[in-house]
């Protein structure tokens, strides 16, 4: 769950500041992830944990708001994930994260009926990485296409990412991978997502207002 408060600027540490009334909507890159993909059409299972909080049952029901299949969203007793967001005049953010239930998530969550017939599965990092890369050797083997949002980011070797096949990512994480500034990958995204297909066969570089970069 996300909660947002306006702030006319980002506080310097120790100073206390003054913000709009907080505002809550339901989020987690996973989330977005099953929400976006449903609501372009296509057929959505989701895999991850909520909280026995009220937030797990808000969380939850804005899923199936979309049509996305909650049958393997599990509840784990306790808090569901919350992110912190702090948004400026400027409209830039500062986001902490607590990850409740997500970090509860494990292999044993990887049902076979959750990937039974399904084309593809998109990942993020917001679960622990162990599962992440479960999920995908699962999904591959399954000769399934395997989406890979490397956010929050995380320097990935290219045996982590052996089982990925669409790797995207935004100039910050991929200045990580390359041991680059980001600001190298913005003069140049194409020529950076080019030297990202060592990781994966198919890469895509988001540049915010100027679009996305694509190798393969």
């Amino acid at each position: 769950m996300d909660l947002v408060v306006g702030v006319p600027r980002h506080p310097a540490p120790g100073e206390t500041l003054i913000g709009s009334d907080y505002v809550t909507h339901p989020g987690g890159k996973g989330a977005n992830q099953a929400v976006a993909a449903a609501r372009l059409g296509a057929e959505v299972r989701f895999v991850g944990r909520v909280g026995s909080d009220a937030f797990g049952a808000e969380l939850k029901e804005s899923l199936e708001a979309d049509a996305v299949d909650v049958t393997h969203l599990g509840v784990s007793k306790g808090s569901s994930g919350v992110a912190f967001i702090q948004v400026d005049e400027r409209g830039q953010n500062s986001i902490v994260v607590s990850p409740g239930a997500n970090f509860a998530v494990t292999t044993a969550d990887l049902a076979d009926e959750a990937f039974d017939g399904s084309a593809a599965l998109v990942l993020q990092l917001e679960v622990p990485l162990e599962v992440v890369l479960a999920a995908a050797r699962k999904a591959r083997l399954l000769g399934m296409a395997v989406i890979l949002n490397l956010a929050p980011a995380e320097r990935l070797t290219k045996v982590q990412l052996q089982d990925v096949t669409h790797l995207l990512v935004n100039e910050y994480e991929a200045g990580l991978l390359l041991g680059t500034p980001s600001f190298t990958v913005t003069a140049d995204a194409e020529a950076a997502a080019k030297r990202l297909l060592e990781l994966a066969p198919h890469v895509v570089i988001t540049l915010g207002e100027r679009g996305a970069a694509w190798a393969c």
